[in-house]
C-alpha cells in the first residue's frame, strides 16, 4: 500500500525526488534486505561445484575464496545497483533498480567450473567479463529483438532455469555434496533446519504484510539458523581469521578464454536483458502508472552490462535488476532512485569488509538449502506464470514439448553427449541453450496455423 506520510502522490512518483533521511535510510536498506540472500547465494553455489565451498579442503583456511567472491558479490551489486540510479552519460535507467547476481546464469556456470577449484575460475571470470561486454552491447538493440522471445521462449527458459536449480537445493538441504555418501547426507539433523527455514518462510510470506512478506526468505534462514545454532551445527572460528578491511583484487585467478563459457554467457545475457526489460516496465508500471521509456530500458541494458564487465574483471558473478525489488516499489508507492543508492552505498561498503562474508559463511549448507528450495521453486513458477499468457494451440504445444523433451532430457542425462566436444557438453548439458534455440528457431519458422 502506498505511504502517503512519504510525500505527495506527485513527489512519489518523480524518480529524482528524496524523501526525508529519516525515512530514506531504512528504506534503502529494506532493499537491501529483500535482496540480500539472493544476491549471495550464486556464490556459495559457485564455490560449492569448484570444489572451494562447503566441505573443502579450504575449511581449514576459512574458505577464502568462498568469502571473496560472497564480498565481491556484494560490492559490485552496490557498485551496478548506482549505475542504475545514478547513472554514467547513456548508462543507467536512473530509477529505483537493484542490481544483483544473478540465478540465471548458474546452470551455465555449475558445469563450467564443476571440480576444477581455483582453476576453473580463470576462465569463468573471463567469461563473465566478455559476457558483459556484450550485454552492454544489447542496449543498442534491445528494443529490436524482443519480437523473437515471446512468452513461450522466455517462459520456457525461465522454467529451465528453476528445474536445473532444484536439484541443488535439495543436496543442500540434505547436507550437500561434501556429505554424499555418508550417514550424515539426508540425516534428520540435516533436514530438521532446512525445514524450519521453509515452514517459517511459507508462514511469515502468508500471514504477514508488508516488508515482513517480502523479506520472508531473510526471515525463515534466520529461524533455521537458530536451530542449526542450537544443533551445534555452526561454527564461528573462521570469523576471526577474516580481515576487517581489503580491496578487490583484478584478475585474481587470472584470464583464460573458455569458448564453452563466453558462448554460454553471451545467450544467457541475451535472456537477461530481456528480463531487465520487464523489471524496468513493472517499476514504471506500479511506481508512477507509466509506461518505460526507450531511453530508461536501453540505460537499464548498459548498465547490466557494464556492471557484469567490471564484476567480472575483480572476480564476481553477472548482475542483473532483481525482480523482488519491484515488488517493494510498488508495494511503498515511492519511485526515488535515491532511495535505492542509499542501499547501494550500504552494499559496497559491505563488500569491502570480509568479515562479513567470513559471518554468512557460518550460515550451513542446509540452511541455505531450506531458503534455495524456495527461491528456486519461485523461479520455476516464475516460468509456469510466463507460459499462462501462451495461446496453448497445436503449434504452440509441439515447439513447447520438443524443446523441453529434448533439454531436459540432455540435463538429466548429460553422458548422452560424452563423444562431443568439452565446449558442446557444458553448452546442451545445462538445458537451456538447446532449449532456447529450438524454441527460437521452432517459432520462427513454423506458421501460425499448424494442424489447427
Amino acid at each position: 500500500m502506498t505511504d502517503t506520510s512519504l510525500g505527495t502522490a506527485e513527489q512519489l512518483r518523480d524518480p529524482d525526488y528524496t524523501p526525508a533521511l529519516a525515512r530514506a535510510v531504512p528504506l534503502g536498506i529494506q532493499h537491501v534486505l529483500a535482496m540480500f540472500v539472493s544476491n549471495v547465494t550464486p556464490a556459495i553455489i559457485v564455490a560449492g561445484a569448484a570444489g572451494i565451498g562447503f566441505g573443502s579442503d579450504q575449511g581449514l583456511l576459512g574458505f577464502p575464496d568462498m568469502t571473496y567472491m560472497i564480498q565481491m558479490s556484494m560490492l559490485f551489486a552496490g557498485i551496478a545497483t548506482l549505475f542504475q540510479t545514478v547513472g554514467v552519460g547513456m548508462v543507467g535507467a536512473r530509477l529505483p533498480i537493484v542490481q544483483g547476481t544473478s540465478f540465471a546464469f548458474v546452470p551455465i556456470m555449475i558445469p563450467a567450473v564443476a571440480g576444477l577449484g581455483t582453476a576453473g575460475l580463470a576462465g569463468l571470470m573471463t567469461g563473465v567479463m566478455l559476457g558483459g561486454l556484450f550485454h552492454f552491447c544489447l542496449g543498442f538493440i534491445v528494443g529490436r529483438i524482443r519480437y523473437a522471445l515471446p512468452p513461450l521462449v522466455t517462459g520456457l527458459i525461465v522454467l529451465m532455469i528453476g528445474l536445473a536449480l532444484v536439484r541443488v537445493g535439495i543436496q543442500y538441504a540434505a547436507g550437500g555434496v561434501p556429505a554424499m555418501g555418508t550417514e550424515k547426507f539426508g540425516s534428520l539433523a540435516m533436514w530438521t533446519p532446512a525445514l524450519v527455514v521453509v515452514i517459517v518462510t511459507l508462514a511469515v510470506k502468508f500471514f504477514t504484510r508488508g516488508f515482513m512478506a517480502v523479506a520472508a526468505v531473510l526471515i525463515g534462514i534466520i529461524a533455521g539458523y537458530v536451530v542449526a545454532l542450537m544443533m551445534g551445527q555452526v561454527s564461528f572460528g573462521n570469523v576471526g581469521r577474516a580481515a576487517v578491511f581489503a580491496m578487490p583484487n583484478p584478475f585474481r585467478w587470472g584470464f583464460e578464454l573458455n569458448w564453452a563459457i563466453v558462448i554460454g554467457m553471451c545467450f544467457m545475457a541475451i535472456v537477461s536483458a530481456i528480463e531487465t526489460v520487464g523489471d524496468v516496465s513493472g517499476i514504471t508500471k506500479g511506481g508512477a502508472g507509466r509506461e518505460a521509456t526507450d531511453k530508461e530500458i536501453s540505460g537499464a541494458t548498459f548498465a547490466d552490462g557494464l556492471g557484469t564487465a567490471v564484476a567480472g574483471v575483480f572476480g564476481g558473478l553477472p548482475n542483473t535488476s532483481f525482480s523482488q525489488n519491484v515488488g517493494l516499489v510498488a508495494m511503498t508507492g515511492l519511485m526515488s532512485r535515491h532511495v535505492v543508492t542509499i542501499g547501494a552505498i550500504f552494499l559496497i561498503v559491505c563488500g569491502f569488509i570480509p568479515k562479513i562474508g567470513a559471518i554468512i559463511n557460518t550460515v550451513p549448507i542446509n540452511v541455505l538449502g531450506g531458503g534455495v528450495i524456495v527461491m528456486f521453486g519461485m523461479v520455476c513458477a516464475s516460468g509456469v506464470n510466463m507460459l499462462s499468457d501462451v495461446k496453448w494451440n497445436r503449434r504452440n504445444m509441439v515447439i513447447f514439448a520438443t524443446a523441453l523433451s529434448v533439454s531436459f532430457g540432455l540435463q538429466l542425462e548429460p553422458s548422452a553427449l560424452q563423444h562431443v566436444g568439452k565446449t558442446l557438453q557444458i553448452l546442451l548439458t545445462s538445458g537451456l541453450l538447446p532449449a532456447a534455440f529450438i524454441a527460437i528457431v521452432l517459432n520462427l519458422i513454423l506458421p501460425e496455423d499448424l494442424g489447427d
